[in-house]
């Protein structure tokens, strides 16, 4: 007859023979004058998910303060955006985060507009619920505030929606304000080429064929990369896989292309911009590197001999730069 203990360890035994335990990585953050995430996950998803979610990189500096993200619906932007706010939270109430690595500015103050619903109470509109939120956020954003931005202008026409965006992301610029902005509106990835703290990241998609109906199809990584958006028409693949008929769908398409030929012309950055935005970039690495580096003389050479490479490379990459006129 078994003892109480033995009883206890078959039991043990049996109840855990068929669960896997899992430590995923958590560090110390540090704090600085960078956000910089190595490898984050989302904290609530990795523990409600039965595998490890996808991990993404961030990056925000003084250099680099306001990131536009674009990609498809369902992509993962509103995930990342959300990631990014708890990571910051985890960090200044002392926990530790999930990441391999984790530096933060403290912020005085974490601004988020998310979500698209109304307001029967105060009778207002998703429209208007936007503009209440930004307002509000415009009027006591600081410089050393944290902005999530997940959808701006949606709730009116497409000009008005873009024109809207525009402003407030001008002024946010203004601000030097650390800022995330999820958005459709492909147009306001031309704000990289204007301003050279502003850069476009976008979450990665694939193409694959059905072997059975040769139909394509869409596959979400969650990966965030760097550029804006090569995708079109995205919203209507969304749309296929509801049950509309096949004849509204083609009769979209048609509409859409046509629409996108006038309003999504692209316009080439300038070489001489492109070069401007290179010597920016290195005069803010060397100045943060100033800042925080903690590195020993030796690795600390190495460094900077691979932003020498990385400035050669944004030059060549740019092109020759345009002959100045000379006076006769």
């Amino acid at each position: 007859m078994l003892n109480l203990h033995a009883a206890l360890r078959l039991f043990l035994k049996q109840q855990t023979k068929n669960v896997v335990f899992v430590l995923w990585l958590t560090v110390r953050p540090e704090f600085t004058d960078t956000l910089a995430i190595k490898q984050g996950r989302h904290p609530i998803l990795e523990r409600m998910a039965r595998q490890q979610p996808v991990s993404n990189n961030s990056y925000i500096s003084e250099g680099s303060n306001f990131v536009i993200i674009t990609g498809p619906n369902m992509s993962g932007k509103s995930t990342y955006l959300k990631q990014v706010a708890l990571c910051q939270i985890m960090a200044q109430i002392g926990s530790f985060v999930p990441a391999e690595y984790a530096s933060f500015r403290i912020a005085d103050q974490i601004f988020t507009r998310i979500g698209v619903d109304d307001d029967f109470e105060t009778n207002s509109s998703t429209f208007m619920l936007e503009m209440k939120e930004i307002s509000y956020i415009v009027h006591n954003v600081s410089d050393r505030s944290l902005t999530i931005i997940d959808e701006l202008g949606r709730g009116t026409s497409a000009e008005e929606g873009i024109g809207i965006c525009h402003s407030v992301c001008e002024f946010l610029l203004g601000l030097k304000v650390f800022t995330l902005f999820a958005t459709h509106f492909l147009e306001l990835c031309q704000l990289e080429s204007l301003y050279p703290n502003v850069e476009n990241q976008h979450m990665e998609v694939q193409h694959t064929r059905s072997r059975d109906s040769g139909a394509e199809q869409v596959v979400h990584t969650y990966l965030l990369s760097r550029g804006c958006s090569e995708e079109r028409h995205y919203g209507l693949r969304a749309a296929e896989m509801t049950s509309l008929p096949p004849s509204i769908i083609q009769e979209a398409k048609s509409v859409a292309s046509k629409v996108s030929q006038q309003l999504l012309a692209k316009h080439p950055t300038d070489p001489e911009t492109q070069r401007q935005r290179a010597v920016y970039h290195l005069a803010t690495r060397l100045l943060q590197t100033a800042r925080n580096s903690r590195l020993d003389p030796e690795s600390l050479r190495m460094y900077l001999k691979g932003l020498k490479k990385q400035h050669e490379a944004e030059l060549q990459a740019a092109g020759p730069a345009r002959p100045t006129e000379s006076g006769s």
